[in-house]
């Protein structure tokens, strides 16, 4: 029996070791989310992909994303010292457009400063797969997830 996109994602982010291989077959699977889906604030969390990223957001513990409109997202934010959400001004805000990547148009984040952009498809109401493609990051496409 096999099982739908979206349980085989939440399998698969449950595991160690994912290869970027075996999380683009999941991902490519689900469907697109649209930008309304995203308002309000998210938790963050790595995909275990051992990606250098996954260590550098752990390090400066990042808590996730904040999404007030379109125009307006702050796409880290962190937890400081003394245990509050709390914007990263150094990475600055993002927006939101729609986005072709591998093959399917869905919801991107698109950074004001950098040159990253994190595409999403929708698991459920509460879940968001994501994938970080950052121009100067040499070690491939890091892999995330949202939550409610």
């Amino acid at each position: 029996m096999s099982i739908c996109p979206e349980e085989e994602y939440v399998q698969l982010v449950a595991r160690k070791n994912i290869t970027e291989k075996e999380y683009l077959a999941v991902f490519d699977k689900l469907k697109p989310v649209a930008p309304e889906k995203f308002m309000g604030s998210w938790k963050g969390a790595n995909v275990n992909s051992n990606h250098p990223t996954e260590k550098k957001l752990s390090d400066m513990k990042w808590a996730g994303k904040d999404f007030r409109s379109t125009e307006d997202v702050d796409p880290i934010m962190i937890t400081n010292d003394a245990g509050e959400r709390v914007w990263n001004e150094s990475w600055g805000h993002a927006r939101l457009r729609q986005i072709e990547w591998r093959g399917v148009l869905s919801t991107a984040m698109v950074y004001d400063d950098f040159p990253i952009i994190d595409y999403f498809r929708y698991v459920n109401d509460d879940l968001l797969a994501g994938a970080m493609d950052a121009k100067t990051v040499k070690e491939g496409t890091y892999f995330f997830y949202l939550h409610k």
